[in-house]
């Protein structure tokens, strides 16, 4: 799941992408409304975290805009706004909940996995390559009906393979969607963790390896 977090705090939206991450979702943050928009026309994104307050584009724009757009993202207002007539306003420009600040994230966190229950129900409940499954709702892996235990990156990673199933992917695309666009740590990150997931895939010698390596190019998930 890719979510864009719309907020101008700094310490808030560490904290929303901090906590989102450990919980295995791709996050993109966005500091003002322009920059998010931006981000929106050029990106597909499952999940919009918005606050109202934020520069250059007000947060109500941005929410209509979207909205304009894409009738079926759910977007949650997370804002220091709490008048009744703030609230209305924003669900009425398009929003599908309203949180206060200060929050919980576990509260936050709770009202997205709602949320994306109830606005994606025509996507795929499993996903599968071969005889790899994926869940998404429980956030298990089998192959083989074989459970395979996977860390939180591992898991977001084979994610987006199974969810791009047969698509060339590169090495700057993987960044961008289970890291981040602006991750400076090691190099070989992405090299390092398709090495864990294939080897973990491996669960017999007549496992047949599903993630290929084109060199120069990037990787492919298929059968």
């Amino acid at each position: 799941m890719q979510i864009i977090i719309i907020e101008d705090e700094g310490k808030i939206a560490n904290i929303l992408k901090n906590g989102l991450l450990e919980e295995s979702y791709n996050v993109d943050v966005a500091k003002d409304g322009e920059e998010a928009l931006e981000k929106i026309s050029i990106n597909v994104y499952d999940f919009v975290i918005l606050d109202l307050m934020i520069p250059k584009i007000d947060g109500l724009t941005v929410c209509k805009k979207i909205r304009e757009k894409n009738t079926t993202v759910p977007i949650l207002i997370l804002t220091a706004k709490d008048d009744v007539a703030d609230k209305i306003a924003g669900l009425d420009s398009g929003a599908d909940d309203y949180v206060v600040k200060p929050f919980s994230f576990a509260e936050v966190s709770a009202r997205i996995r709602a949320l994306l229950r109830r606005g994606n129900k025509a996507n795929p409940v499993v996903l599968t390559v071969a005889d790899v499954s994926l869940n998404p709702a429980t956030k298990t892996v089998t192959r083989n009906r074989k459970p395979i235990s996977l860390t939180a990156r591992e898991y977001a990673l084979l994610e987006y393979f199974m969810h791009n199933a047969n698509i060339m992917l590169s090495k700057t695309q993987l960044l961008e969607h289970v890291w981040d666009y602006q991750y400076e740590g090691l190099s070989n990150i992405v090299e390092t963790y398709v090495k864990y997931i294939r080897k973990k895939l491996r669960i017999s010698p007549q496992s047949k390896e599903l993630i290929h390596t084109k060199r120069g190019i990037g990787y492919i998930m298929r059968e």
